[in-house]
């Protein structure tokens, strides 16, 4: 789980156009920004790559990355030109099975190659899309509804229902895709389609039982849960269980675009909003500096931040805060508790983004604009 930029995260939940079968649409590799992100973070970006209209030489490639089971690793650039070497690598991966949801995986190559299929017509491009949404509902965990990091799980946290980096709300938000897109879907037949329908109204009702409660007021959603207890769960070493302020604007841009909301969609989009104006942090912002070169092992940094107090700074909100009392949770990688930002070392301090504004225009524009339809229900 890695942070990612908030145009990746809005774009997840953005209704598609209705693709033609006209060679001259191109599919956006926006959901694949997070891939490509950290793909370059550990290879550079010295290598050559396909331009985005050369739509079958990606998705031939998404579909040399596929497993047999309909899943895929993280991480990769799609449109990356593969050498030798490079093919002879993912031959051997497509024997593997299991994949992996994190980091907008999985549903973001099911979703191209059905767009690939539009506008070429090429019959391999809808059997991948087909295994991948076929592999999706493998995955739906029973107890609740939700989707976990990866599988086969590695870590202690890959089989947890996972909120962060939008797995269950990203998930969730490409099978609404394929129910009311019948024009790119068409290949879909009844009997998928309701298997499908049938998982989102699972799902739904999920995010909906995972929302934390703090006394009788609704607040956002942790990371991850307990796949047993249902409470939140420790992600990796350093994220503690706490609700994540990033991800809850995730899950709040997925229910604000379900048609017609029930009464209980409304309120959790109500509470989720109103929790994230109460832990709106003021008074300090993000500095950064510049700093001796490191490399570390998953980036390489000239850079350093700081948390530094400004009375007239406003539109910052921590990555994680305490279930029980919003106290703003930090943590090392040996998942030791700190107080202050300072005390985080610099290699979590420049690989991972502990503040942002991710809900700035949640608020200012998309929620409001959202509840001049959807009043609360008395």
């Amino acid at each position: 789980m890695r942070p990612v930029r908030l145009a990746a995260a809005t774009l997840l939940f953005a209704s598609l156009p209705a693709w033609s079968a006209s060679p001259a649409a191109t599919p956006s590799l926006a959901g694949f920004e997070d891939a490509i992100h950290h793909w370059r973070n550990v290879h550079g970006d010295a290598y050559p790559r396909h331009a985005p209209d050369e739509v079958a030489k990606i998705a031939d490639n998404i579909l040399r990355y596929q497993r047999i089971d309909g899943g895929w690793i993280e991480n990769q650039d799609p449109a990356r030109i593969l050498d030798d070497a490079g093919r002879a690598r993912f031959d051997i991966e497509a024997r593997k099975s299991g994949g992996s949801f994190d980091n907008r995986n999985i549903y973001t190559q099911l979703d191209y190659l059905a767009t690939a299929y539009a506008i070429t017509g090429d019959t391999r491009y809808r059997d991948g899309s087909l295994r991948g949404i076929a592999f999706t509902l493998a995955q739906q965990i029973p107890s609740c509804g939700g989707w976990p990091h990866t599988v086969p799980a590695t870590q202690s946290y890959h089989p947890h229902i996972t909120i962060a980096d939008d797995v269950t709300a990203g998930v969730l938000g490409t099978l609404r895709k394929v129910v009311s897109d019948t024009r790119r879907y068409a290949f879909v037949d009844a009997t998928l389609r309701a298997r499908v329908q049938a998982a989102i109204e699972r799902g739904d009702a999920c995010l909906l039982r995972l929302q934390v409660r703090q006394g009788d007021t609704l607040a956002g959603w942790a990371g991850q849960y307990d796949a047993k207890t249902l409470l939140p769960a420790q992600g990796r070493a350093f994220e503690l269980p706490a609700i994540a302020g990033q991800e809850t604007v995730g899950v709040v841009r997925y229910l604000m675009s379900i048609p017609a909301p029930s009464p209980a969609v409304v309120a959790a989009v109500d509470g989720a909003v109103a929790w994230l104006r109460r832990v709106e942090i003021t008074g300090w912002r993000i500095e950064t500096f510049d700093a001796p070169a490191e490399q570390f092992q998953y980036h390489r940094s000239t850079k350093d931040r700081r948390l530094v107090a400004d009375p007239s700074a406003s539109g910052l909100w921590a990555r994680f805060y305490d279930v029980n009392d919003n106290s703003v949770v930090l943590a090392t990688r040996d998942s030791a508790r700190v107080a202050r930002y300072e005390d985080i070392p610099r290699e979590r301090r420049t690989g991972y983004e502990w503040y942002g504004s991710w809900p700035a225009r949640l608020l200012s524009e998309e929620y409001p604009q959202w509840k001049a339809s959807h009043p609360a229900t008395p």
